[in-house]
């Protein structure tokens, strides 16, 4: 299941009430040009299914959407009402309306957790934290809904194709969570709260190792350890460092970083 990208605005708007969705849409136009409201009424369930799926197509996701949660609330026994739940997520989802697309898959999975199509309910509630990952500069929230989410479908359904598709996902989450611990160890490095920085960069190397921010975090250790006077556990790292990555240039600036503040340590 690829990642569907949002069409064309929805040009309708939905108006939510307690009890009742209503959705209005723009008639003919008056003599005045003022538009006239025709407010939506019940209708039978394969009409009102084929016009949700009709507006789906056209890239109207949103209108979909509430036109999809009609045939439930309308027909709520009718055989159309289960696929009608999970076509309202996806059309949400479309939307990039995430929490609603989330608050539809669950309620799927509520009634139907059973059903065949329940991986791919869990799978877009994945897709829907996954798509909301923020800058590592900002809260990882979302990244670890992400990826409890994603962990979820690849315990569930294993060797689907929704699962390969969420590992996939996974070690781009676990490099962005990594990227976040580099980021905030490297500024407590600047600022010499070397302990702290020591902390984050080894949450690297015991957490995400296989990430791309492995050699770097290890060479961090290196600096810091140095600056905390511990020259034997930062040979240590220099040593797993040339181990794990010879030709990288982390291990070339470890070994210099070695050479020029611990010279008499075991050679690395």
């Amino acid at each position: 299941m690829s990642i569907f990208s949002l069409r064309s605005s929805p040009r309708v708007i939905l108006l939510a009430g307690a009890a009742v969705a209503t959705v209005f849409t723009a008639g003919c136009a008056g003599k005045g040009g003022k538009p006239k409201d025709t407010a939506y009424v019940a209708r039978d369930v394969d009409s009102l299914y084929l016009e949700a799926k009709k507006r789906l197509d056209q890239g109207e996701d949103k209108t979909a959407a509430a036109l999809f949660d009609e045939v439930e609330r309308q027909h709520p026994y009718s055989p159309w009402a289960r696929r009608a739940q999970l076509m309202s997520a996806f059309s949400y989802y479309s939307a990039r309306d995430y929490a609603k697309s989330v608050q539809s898959a669950q309620r799927f999975l509520s009634i139907h957790p059973g059903n065949k199509d329940a991986p791919y309910a869990y799978y877009l509630i994945s897709l829907c934290y996954y798509e909301q990952i923020n800058d590592i500069s900002r809260d990882q929230k979302v990244t670890l809904q992400a990826l409890s989410a994603l962990n979820d479908v690849v315990r569930r359904f294993p060797g689907t194709r929704y699962a390969i598709d969420a590992k996939l996902k996974i070690d781009l989450v676990n490099d962005h969570l990594a990227g976040k611990e580099m980021d905030i160890g490297r500024f407590y490095e600047r600022a010499g709260r070397w302990l702290a920085a020591d902390i984050r960069f080894r949450n690297v190397i015991d957490k995400y190792q296989t990430t791309s921010h492995a050699p770097e975090a290890l060479f961090r250790l290196v600096e810091t350890n140095l600056s905390l006077g511990i020259p034997e556990e930062a040979q240590k790292y220099a040593a797993v460092l040339g181990r794990n990555y010879p030709g990288s240039e982390w291990y070339e600036k470890a070994y210099k970083l070695m050479q020029r503040h611990a010279p008499d340590t075991k050679a690395i």
